[in-house]
């Protein structure tokens, strides 16, 4: 059997025939295997950024690497160095250097088996900005109010967007309070995959009663890409009574999708029922003042300083997930360290080039004309307050298309709009949305809309 020296070795030359040579002398340099324990395999990593680079860009290279060698080994922690790493003097006031200080001790780090929630997803470590802002207040309400207030609560929206770590925050936070106030609660968080997989053994074992037992006895049960349940029909099955049995003893539900459940596939509609009974929540893709947060939340982690040109470059830059913009950051934190001085502009922009996304150079008001022009409407009675039915529309069609296709969030919509309530601006959408299940008319329409402004 090979010791661990020896693993990571074998790993490594596997790892290296698979990336570039800079990718992985960049990632994988001053990286060993601390320990195995249980099949879990802990790899110390010389920072945060390369803890973070290797969990959403390489783990699953990991992972499959490992398993080549061994089949024993089935999970993989990344635990930063204990030993600080300085870094390059910038030209600020202060040196920069990566401390551990904002490490959890090591005990801390692991992932609890009985609930299976990672310590490292925090309300205090998740930024809240306008396209998430709702969801955020939703999940406090969850975990500060005595009685169940939004059950089920179920949130969707893109990848990268935060809603594992605000499920998994709402959860750490009940554990939290169960320490203060000594009320036991079970908690457990799991995907619907683990879910699904948990059942089909169950059948295969003879073990169902067993399986109910157990899920039944949770008190907060936190389900995450519910998305994949699609077509999965005894899976369905047994989550709907599973459903029924902790809505009844007044539980606790959480579940996150990547879309809404009206728009899941082959999801039946007694399911489709259930997870509309409270609260479903959108998160849309964070804007400028939103980004600009979430990467100097970045940097004050791991005590990393950028001129404040290149940070607000990367802001309004990046426009897509958070995970996209974070490991636009890394690369240019790692940049920047290997040239030990500041990078240009125009160094930044080849560096991130590929996660930029072509800009619609479009404003609220070319939509508005755009849309005004096609519906022969005056573009300046849209602003104004008049309920004339074929205004209603064209401002309703307006609204929803800055919502879905540019990601404009309620309020800001309502403020360009003549300053309607965010409210009115959901019904709006929400108008829309019904309308275009039954008129081959208003999709059409829509179609030839989005092609004038080329969307």
């Amino acid at each position: 059997m090979l010791n661990n020296k020896q693993l990571w070795d074998n790993c490594l030359v596997e790892v290296e025939s698979s990336i570039s040579k800079a990718n992985f002398s960049t990632w994988f340099k001053n990286t060993h295997i601390l320990k195995e324990e249980s099949g879990t395999i802990f790899i110390s990593v010389p920072n945060e950024f390369v803890k973070d680079w290797l969990i959403n860009k390489y783990h699953k290279l990991i992972m499959k690497t490992f398993r080549e060698f061994s089949d024993y080994i089935k999970n993989i922690e990344y635990v930063v160095s204990k030993q600080e790493i300085k870094t390059r003097s910038l030209s600020f006031p202060n040196k920069n250097e990566f401390t551990t200080n904002r490490e959890l001790p090591l005990q801390d780090l692991y992932i609890n088996k009985e609930d299976n929630l990672n310590p490292r997803y925090l309300f205090d470590s998740f930024i809240v900005g306008s396209f998430n802002e709702l969801a955020y207040a939703a999940a406090q309400a969850i975990v500060n109010k005595k009685s169940i207030t939004y059950n089920p609560f179920f949130v969707y929206g893109g990848t990268g967007l935060g809603k594992t770590h605000l499920i998994q925050a709402i959860g750490n936070k009940i554990k939290d309070k169960v320490k203060e106030t000594g009320v036991v609660k079970k908690i457990k968080y799991l995907t619907l995959e683990k879910f699904s997989i948990d059942y089909v053994n169950s059948v295969q074992n003879n073990k169902t009663n067993d399986f109910k037992e157990k899920y039944r006895g949770y008190d907060v049960l936190i389900m995450d890409d519910i998305q994949f349940i699609s077509k999965k029909e005894k899976t369905q099955e047994e989550l709907f009574h599973l459903f029924n049995s902790l809505y009844e003893d007044n539980k606790q539900m959480i579940f996150s999708s990547d879309k809404h459940p009206n728009y899941i596939p082959n999801l039946e509609e007694r399911l489709k029922s259930r997870f509309s009974a409270s609260m479903i929540i959108d998160i849309t893709t964070p804007d400028y003042e939103s980004r600009l947060a979430i990467i100097k939340s970045k940097l004050r982690d791991i005590n990393f300083l950028l001129p404040e040109d290149i940070v607000d470059y990367l802001a309004f830059s990046i426009q897509g997930n958070i995970r996209e913009l974070e490991g636009s950051l890394n690369s240019v934190i790692c940049q920047t360290q290997l040239k030990n001085r500041d990078l240009s502009i125009n160094e930044i922009k080849g560096l991130i080039k590929n996660n930029i996304k072509p800009k619609k150079n479009i404003s609220i008001k070319d939509i508005v004309k755009v849309v005004s022009d096609f519906y022969s409407i005056n573009e300046s009675s849209i602003y104004e307050k008049t309920r004339r039915k074929e205004i209603v529309k064209t401002r309703q069609i307006i609204m929803y298309l800055l919502r879905e296709d540019f990601s404009i969030s309620y309020p800001l919509i309502g403020q360009k709009l003549g300053g309607k309530d965010h409210t009115t601006v959901i019904h709006s959408c929400l108008k829309i949305k019904k309308d275009l299940k039954n008129s081959n008319l208003l999709n059409q329409e829509l179609d030839q809309i989005r092609a004038l402004f080329s969307i």
